[in-house]
């Protein structure tokens, strides 16, 4: 399934958009978010700037380009909160705007050893925690 530009939230920048999410920044060729949903602290999202439906449409110089964002904001989620490993998620079923989910997984926390959940609506933060985080993932990030 092909998603619309013109009905894509990354595109039109939507509420939607900014009800899931908080924007960390704009990189090379994309732009960075901060999931409101945390049950995996730190969960960040990597959105490619053009409406493109999956990674295969990416000639190599883009291809290259977005990773090596989606590698930049992983590096700063290593730093920023410390996660035993990261999950990398690019499903896009019902939204083909290519973009990578990262879920950071902990040893004693949800779903280690397992497959991340897409939104399990369990943990959300007040709004001087997303504030904090996003600005040290900017830090991170040298934004």
């Amino acid at each position: 399934m092909y998603s619309d530009p013109k009905e894509c939230l990354y595109c039109t920048n939507n509420q939607t958009l900014h009800d899931l999410m908080i924007e960390i920044g704009h990189l090379s060729v994309s732009r960075a978010f901060v999931f409101k949903e945390q049950t995996y602290y730190g969960r960040c999202l990597v959105a490619y700037d053009k409406h493109v439906n999956d990674l295969n449409e990416l000639n190599d110089e883009e291809r290259n380009a977005f990773m090596a964002d989606v590698v930049r904001v992983t590096r700063a989620m290593n730093d920023v909160f410390h996660p035993e490993k990261i999950n990398y998620g690019a499903y896009s079923d019902k939204l083909s705007h290519l973009h990578f989910h990262l879920a950071p997984k902990y040893v004693d926390g949800p779903d280690y050893g397992g497959t991340f959940r897409m939104n399990p609506g369990e943990v959300y933060l007040k709004d001087e925690e997303y504030a904090a985080m996003v600005d040290n993932m900017r830090k991170a990030l040298g934004l």
